[in-house]
């Protein structure tokens, strides 16, 4: 249901159903106390104990492929198996975008590993930004995961497999698709006289 909706809204955006462009990131969300000691890790930078939500969205911030793991996970670690399934379900991705998280060994493992060839281009912060600034590619996945958030099964992870969590994900970017396919609806019905 969820890659039909994303296929409608793609087109009812005047895309083709395929994507070839995808942004990554990911989000550390607190974890319940349904979660096993062996799923739960701690994020030092943003001082999280829970689970960190992998994700990769096309140029409209619709989502491609997710994954969850233990907030102490490295994003450049869980990058590979998120990349890898993104190949693997759509082939037609050629670039993607990421934060400087995401540089070093990397970008030549997707350059040289993923087949067809996958370009990993990290958009990086000025070093001289001192306060908020939209980063060009990068507010495109900041949006989908305030989107995300939104949802109050989403706002933490209380399921206790992973798979649970990345299901109401997808729940939640349902709800967010069939709201905008509605809106378009609406607007483009004539008004009744």
């Amino acid at each position: 249901m969820h890659d039909d909706l994303r296929d409608r809204v793609r087109a009812a955006a005047g895309r083709k159903e395929a994507p070839t462009a995808a942004v990554i990131d990911s989000q550390s969300v607190k974890g319940s106390e349904m979660i096993a000691r062996n799923r739960r890790g701690y994020d030092a930078g943003k001082k999280i104990n829970g689970t960190k939500r992998h994700i990769a969205v096309d140029a409209l911030g619709l989502l491609l492929t997710v994954l969850v793991t233990a907030a102490s996970v490295q994003d450049r670690d869980a990058a590979k198996p998120l990349l890898w399934n993104l190949r693997r379900a759509f082939p037609s991705v050629r670039l993607a975008w990421a934060d400087g998280g995401y540089a070093g060994k990397l970008v030549i493992w997707a350059r040289t590993k993923l087949k067809p060839k996958l370009t990993l281009e990290i958009v990086k912060r000025p070093d001289d930004l001192h306060t908020f600034q939209v980063l060009p590619r990068r507010w495109v996945v900041e949006r989908t995961l305030s989107w995300i958030t939104r949802h109050r099964r989403t706002v933490r992870d209380y399921e206790r497999l992973p798979a649970h969590h990345e299901t109401y994900i997808y729940w939640a970017m349902i709800i967010v698709m069939t709201r905008r396919l509605a809106r378009q609806r609406t607007a483009a019905q004539p008004a009744a006289t």
